[in-house]
């Protein structure tokens, strides 16, 4: 459950991320050299990436959570 919502946090984040690169892409056209603004395969590259990072900053701290016993966290 905590990694689904964390994830959908992502998930969200990484998609306004991308529509915003390619609409904004255009301005900083200038700054980039040897990449098209538009490169599909680093777009792809950083979003797998960024949920690959936030795949583990969710799922380890829920495996430690679920470690616990219950009654001695209650405690």
């Amino acid at each position: 459950m905590i990694v689904g919502e964390g994830m959908t946090v992502v998930l969200v984040g990484i998609g306004s991320g991308v529509v915003a690169g390619l609409a904004l892409g255009q301005t900083v056209s200038s700054l980039v050299f040897g990449v098209e603004v538009r490169d599909p395969l680093t777009f792809v590259c950083v979003a797998l990436a960024l949920a690959a990072v936030a795949l583990a900053a969710c799922a380890i701290p829920a495996l430690r959570a679920s470690r616990v016993d219950p009654l001695g966290a209650l405690r």
